[in-house]
């Protein structure tokens, strides 16, 4: 949820400086959200601002509006899916798929779908949150979801930013070794290692740099060997690009890597 959609989210919202969110949440979906209403102001000191056109519907409202204007909807609400999450932890309701909505009807029992905080049954199946409660909300609709993780990584010290995709580019052809850590500012395992990695910057044989790379998304895992964050890797002088493929990240980790290559070319 964090990287499909929280982080995502909370990155548009800053980029549009929106100031209010439209969505489809009602009261009808269960104790959660048993108070909202139609428009919610931004919380004092600053936030985000709600508009709730719907409510005070029920999912049955819902689904006779579609059914009245034939407006298009969910291909798996015709396979049994009242609710769209995850693929590995969204379920039908009921679980043999009995109940659908296909053609602008319902066939089978609809009841299950229907009932009162029924929707999203099917949702975050086999979840539970930090604290052991069970997972009901993705994360885009908690409190605070709005603010975003500002500062970046690395902004003082010995490792240096490559501001582009040319600049990237640039290192890798220069014939010179380097270390290169692909990283996203939200993301805990980055912010986790930040520390360390910026100590062994300090004391490195060889130039340290830093490329954001969930903006690049398609550079990086095509140039920097990267499908997930953080990646580490090191530039030799040939060009080739060598993937630090542990997840031990103090200093003193990062050194044993770099010096694994002095062996190689030795």
């Amino acid at each position: 949820d964090k990287v499909c959609k929280v982080e995502p989210f909370q990155r548009g919202l800053k980029t549009l400086n929106t100031d209010c969110m439209i969505n489809g949440r009602t009261r009808w979906q269960g104790f959660e959200r048993a108070w909202i209403d139609q428009f919610e102001n931004a919380p004092i000191g600053g936030g985000l601002a709600k508009c709730n056109p719907i409510a005070y519907w029920t999912l049955e409202d819902t689904f006779d509006y579609i059914a009245k204007y034939e407006v298009p909807h969910h291909p798996l609400h015709a396979q049994g899916y009242p609710s769209h999450g995850d693929a590995k932890d969204t379920i039908p309701i009921p679980e043999d798929g009995s109940t659908k909505y296909v053609n602008f009807k319902f066939e089978g029992d609809k009841t299950p779908w229907l009932d009162y905080a029924s929707e999203r049954k099917g949702r975050f199946v086999g979840l539970a949150n930090k604290d052991g409660s069970t997972k009901t909300e993705c994360g885009i609709h908690v409190a605070g979801a709005e603010q975003t993780f500002d500062r970046d990584l690395w902004e003082e010290g010995a490792v240096k930013n490559i501001a582009s995709t040319d600049e990237a580019a640039e290192i890798i052809g220069s014939g010179k070794e380097a270390i290169v850590a692909v990283y996203a500012p939200w993301c805990q395992f980055c912010q986790g290692m930040e520390e360390e990695f910026a100590k062994y910057a300090e004391s490195a044989g060889v130039p340290v740099y830093k490329f954001r790379g969930d903006e690049e998304r398609d550079f990086v895992q095509a140039s920097l060997n990267t499908e997930s964050f953080p990646t580490v890797n090191f530039i030799k002088a040939d060009g080739s690009v060598v993937k630090y493929d542990s997840e031990a990240r103090s200093a003193d980790d990062f050194a044993t890597f770099e010096k694994s290559f002095e062996k190689s070319t030795a």
